[in-house]
């Protein structure tokens, strides 16, 4: 049996939208020599692009393309390979966490940009376009699917998120199987006040950098 849920209701989604629309918009603008200084950074940083595409699971289950500022070297993939041969439990790591706390394929550049969760801030994009809320769960990969497990399908009634309560609560330093609980929790209680909660939360998470890397 399941509680309907705030976010299930109509009225409650209009609310939520035009935060987002609001949020993401004042963001963009006020923000854009910022952006502008970040992609003269990463450009400068080392050959490749500007913007970085990965494709993640969205509301319904329907996949879409998350964007955030390059963090990473060329021929990451390879590098990431190479340092499993040379330290074995960073395979461990990442199998564990789905990230690595010494990632040798992040650039200098980038390894500031995470810390701040700068690299992030073009999602605001997509949550212009919908795909995207600016508070939500965190937005996973298919190969994230089966560790959700039955949790999935409350994860795909909404939108995921740019922060959350993952984010706010230690983000890598918190094990996965509370990253789940966390987002479960969220989409059971969202709450406009919920919202206000991570938001202001996000903004001494990032002063603090707790679990970020």
């Amino acid at each position: 049996m399941e509680v309907r849920n705030g976010l299930l209701l109509a009225p409650q989604r209009v609310v939520k939208r035009a935060t987002d629309v609001v949020i993401a918009s004042l963001a963009l603008v006020l923000g854009s020599p910022l952006l502008l200084a970040i992609a003269a950074l990463v450009k400068l940083s080392g050959p490749g692009p500007v913007l970085y595409g990965h494709r993640r699971i969205g509301r319904y289950g329907r996949t879409f393309t998350a964007w955030k500022f390059r963090t990473m070297h060329r021929g990451a993939d390879v590098l990431l390979r190479q340092h499993f041969d040379r330290f074995p439990a960073a395979r461990l790591e990442w199998e564990r966490d789905q990230k690595l706390r010494d990632d040798p394929r992040v650039t200098k550049v980038g390894h500031y940009l995470r810390q701040l969760s700068l690299d992030e801030l073009p999602q605001m994009w997509n949550v212009l376009r919908g795909e995207m809320s600016v508070v939500g769960p965190r937005p996973i990969v298919g190969d994230e699917v089966a560790r959700y497990g039955e949790a999935f399908g409350l994860y795909t009634v909404v939108k995921p998120g740019i922060t959350g309560l993952w984010q706010v609560s230690g983000r890598t330093d918190v094990g996965y199987e509370m990253r789940v609980r966390l987002d479960e929790f969220y989409v059971r209680h969202w709450s406009p006040w919920l919202d206000a909660y991570v938001l202001v939360r996000t903004v001494v998470a990032l002063l603090c950098r707790r679990g970020a890397y």
